[in-house]
């Protein structure tokens, strides 16, 4: 059912009962209204037979009856359609006139707030009871029947059932025109959407606002779904790509690994009887080959995750633990090679960051220093400093091996960039730079003051209590399945 039915079916049902609502109210006030003035001329009419009355009672204990009679014309023709009557002192009634009750019905003796209502045997009566003063006292009671204004209650209540019974049809009809009106906008809206094309994206539906508050809200809502869709699509065809990516790249890295540890293989099957000293030596090579494997397989799924990563995944973090962490790691990890590590650090730096990103950064720096960072039969040592310089946390990273040439310097964080002979896989300062850049920070690469070797210096921005947090991820999301060039 259209909401423009919905509407008018729902007007037609209730505007009757509005209308029927408010004539029971006009019919009550009505009501009200004629019995004041039934009341009104009641009153009249009592104090313009009053005198009459006095005079009336004057004659019938003087025991006159010519002017008792006189009295009695003028008083009836002073009461005009009301009802009328008087007693004496002694009890007895002097006139009845008019439209009366039965003997029987006893009358209120004073009605000193005004005329009363009398019920008997079914009929109603408006009596006002009016004490006579004077020479020769007595009562005098003036009323009317209370049906007397029924039949103008009536005639009003007869026109409030018309006006409902025409209320409920043209309620309806003009209830569907407005609300079919009012609808237009939605059905145009309703139309828009049914005729977007899904390749358009959010921008295909932007339009001009309909300038009504729950359309415009809609619209919208609707743009900002596509937004939603436009950008899980887009993020869902970067996974898809990096997948492909990955497969590429961990294709084109593995095969000569591969090919080594099947010539490997060839050689111990093809020469059951080796050498021990040869057979270790081949099975040096393989054990090597299957360490490159498995840290080129892990280089490429960090930096996938990396690309995929989500905001929510980022919290405020202590930068200093996540150091003291990485270097007590690479201390532990490299104690056979005599590595000095010396690490300076303040109490706090709080950063914005992924917890696994910036491990994976740290690890990758410390790891690198201590492959590269020393001479022939020289063993490492590496200095970690981090510091605050204004807005930003500043980690360096200092070793003392043969440094990077400045030509090489923007090249060493490219993937599968890596000296000939070097154990690694390519992957490691790619990963430092692509943390650095999802954290919204910098790394480079240049000496050590007043010494050799190289420095790395990373810097990424210090984060508050009272800052917000969320912050947007860079727009570069491409590690893995960006060319190395």
């Amino acid at each position: 059912m259209k909401l423009a039915t919905r509407i008018a079916l729902s007007v037609t049902v209730v505007m009757p009962l509005l209308v029927l609502a408010a004539g029971l109210l006009v019919l009550g006030l009505v009501s009200r209204d004629l019995r004041q003035q039934q009341d009104a001329r009641l009153q009249d009419r009592a104090a313009a037979v009053l005198p009459d009355v006095r005079a009336l009672l004057a004659a019938d204990r003087s025991g006159r009856p010519k002017a008792e009679q006189n009295q009695h014309r003028k008083v009836l023709g002073d009461a005009l359609d009301a009802g009328i009557r008087v007693r004496g002192a002694d009890g007895t009634t002097v006139l009845e006139g008019g439209p009366q009750p039965e003997a029987a019905v006893r009358l209120p003796d004073r009605t000193p707030d005004g005329p009363v209502t009398v019920r008997a045997k079914g009929h109603a009566w408006r009596v006002l009871s009016v004490p006579v003063t004077g020479a020769a006292p007595g009562d005098l009671w003036v009323y009317t029947p209370a049906s007397a204004a029924d039949p103008q209650v009536a005639a009003v209540r007869r026109r409030v059932l018309l006006v409902a019974l025409l209320a409920a049809p043209v309620s309806g009809l003009l209830a569907y025109g407005l609300a079919a009106r009012a609808t237009a906008s939605v059905r145009r809206l309703s139309r828009r959407a049914a005729g977007l094309d899904p390749a358009a994206g959010a921008a295909a539906f932007a339009g001009p606002p309909a300038g009504i508050a729950e359309v415009d809200e809609l619209s919208a809502a609707i743009g900002q779904l596509l937004t939603r869709y436009d950008e899980q699509a887009a993020r869902t065809a970067q996974a898809l790509e990096t997948a492909r990516s990955f497969s590429s790249a961990a294709s084109h890295e593995l095969r000569t690994p591969l090919m080594s540890m099947r010539t490997d293989l060839d050689v111990l099957a093809a020469h059951p009887d080796l050498a021990p000293a040869e057979r270790a030596e081949v099975v040096r090579d393989l054990r090597e080959d299957h360490a490159r494997l498995l840290e080129l397989l892990g280089a490429l799924r960090m930096l996938a995750l990396g690309d995929l990563v989500e905001v929510s995944a980022f919290a405020p973090l202590d930068l200093c633990e996540l150091v003291d962490a990485a270097a007590g790691e690479a201390t532990r990890r490299h104690a056979g090679e005599g590595l000095v590590l010396e690490a300076e650090l303040p109490a706090e730096l709080r950063v914005f960051g992924w917890e696994a990103g910036l491990k994976i950064m740290l690890d990758n720096l410390l790891r690198n220093a201590v492959v590269h960072g020393h001479g022939p039969g020289e063993p490492p040592r590496v200095r970690v400093r981090l510091r605050a310089e204004g807005a930003f946390a500043v980690l360096t990273v200092d070793d003392e091996g043969p440094g990077v040439p400045p030509a090489e310097r923007e090249s060493v964080f490219l993937r599968f960039q890596h000296r000939p002979g070097s154990p690694g896989s390519g992957l490691g300062l790619t990963l430092v730079a692509q943390q650095a850049a999802l954290h919204r920070g910098t790394v480079g690469v240049g000496e050590v003051p007043g010494g050799p070797g190289a420095r790395f210096e990373v810097r990424l921005p210090l984060v508050s209590d009272g800052e917000p947090t969320l912050r947007l991820l860079p727009a570069r999301r491409d590690w893995i399945s960006r060319d190395g060039s």
